[in-house]
């Protein structure tokens, strides 16, 4: 057998082992992981339950709720509106959006680029984060996860209201912004921003899983919450308070599937783990004739530096997840450039164009599946097997 062959074997026997002992410990109720190497995909691997009730197996192709895997999606579609001369990175929101002018604290209302948005120094934030009796929380601001029966418009036109955290461009806060972005395009396209995605990123890649809502078969995985050591369906609506002890998260489930309800950029896609992995592998491979190499390149690089980012030493912020800069102050075998994020549902993702590895995690539990054990469990097996 060939080493390249060997190799194969290796990170799917280490990925399928990691896959199994979380879901016989009930850490996860089933998940989705692929592996690609230089740009070929060497493990697809699904374990567990897509729903445990009916004993409906995950396969590799099963669709999720996304949550923040969202971003990068909408991020390379603006990408690709800056790449066709529609956008510009400094270009103020709020001609786009002029209704779009929040203020600080102290009165001022300072421009807002897509620049700040993209890397979330934008002085905007998430009701998630804020404190209880927030302005977030008084004006009824969306997260993306909830039924809100609001519109797109709506929903901005009440974070507009909100007390900006910061002035744009003098820290870092994980935010609405790609709600925003949504939005921007939008209006640079004329079309809805599900429209939209299909134009830009769907049809011209050819991916069929992607979308804001669903009415057809085959069913989402159900969303599972693990506490304690046990697994429940996620309720409808549900509350869920990460392992830190931070405010409530508000999901709804049924969000998929509920016509009308606003388009989020930032929390409100669903899709399969091949397509991920396709978006992924575009800005690991520098544009790969999608985009323009330099746009692909500043997707990929910390824009934010780890001195302003509150998430963790050793990691910047790009224009579609956090950028390793530092691994030496983390227990990673990831390399310095190394672009990875998750989503609340249950999600983790990561490429390192040093080792031209790219892993899409997707499971169908709330925490574990995102900030638990599970997604350094599936990178260090990755790791283990290429070493």
């Amino acid at each position: 057998m060939s080493e390249e062959g060997q190799l194969e074997i290796q990170v799917r026997r280490r990925v399928r082992s990691a896959l199994a002992q979380a879901v016989n410990e009930t850490r996860i109720a089933g998940g989705v992981v692929l592996v690609a190497l230089d740009g070929v995909v060497i493990a697809q691997e699904a374990g567990g339950f897509a729903n445990q009730a009916l004993a409906i197996p995950m396969h590799v192709d099963t669709r999720f709720r996304l949550a923040s895997v969202s971003k990068p999606i909408v991020s390379l579609a603006a990408m690709k509106l800056l790449d066709l001369g529609a956008l510009g990175l400094q270009e103020p929101v709020s001609h786009w959006l002029p209704y779009f002018r929040p203020s600080l604290a102290d009165g001022r209302r300072p421009e807002i680029t897509l620049h700040h948005l993209l890397s979330h120094s934008s002085g905007l934030s998430y009701g998630f984060q804020e404190a209880p009796g927030s302005e977030y929380e008084r004006f009824g601001i969306s997260d993306g996860l909830d039924c809100s029966g609001l519109s797109l418009e709506e929903n901005l036109r009440r974070l507009a209201a909100a007390k900006l955290k910061f002035a744009p461009g003098t820290a870092w806060q994980y935010s609405l912004s790609l709600d925003v972005v949504g939005a921007i395009i939008e209006r640079a396209t004329g079309r809805t921003l599900p429209d939209a995605i299909d134009a830009l990123i769907s049809g011209p890649l050819g991916l069929d899983s992607l979308a804001f809502t669903v009415q057809s078969k085959p069913e989402l995985a159900v969303p599972y919450v693990d506490s304690l050591q046990t697994l429940t369906v996620m309720p409808e609506p549900a509350e869920v308070v990460p392992p830190d002890g931070t405010n409530a998260i508000r999901f709804s489930p049924r969000r998929a599937h509920t016509v009308g309800e606003f388009p989020s950029g930032g929390a409100g896609m669903v899709g399969g783990a091949s397509d991920i992995l396709k978006v992924l592998e575009i800005v690991r491979k520098e544009g790969a004739g999608f985009i323009d190499a330099k746009l692909a390149r500043l997707m990929r690089s910390a824009h934010v530096g780890a001195d302003l980012r509150a998430q963790g030493d050793g990691w910047g912020f790009g224009y579609m997840g956090a950028v390793l800069m530092d691994p030496s102050v983390l227990n990673t075998p990831q390399r310095v450039g190394t672009v990875g994020w998750g989503g609340v549902y249950g999600h983790s993702w990561f490429f390192d164009p040093a080792a031209g590895l790219t892993v899409v995690s997707l499971t169908n539990t709330t925490w574990e599946g995102v900030g638990g054990r599970f997604p350094q469990d599936v990178r260090d097996a990755v790791y283990a097997a290429l070493s």
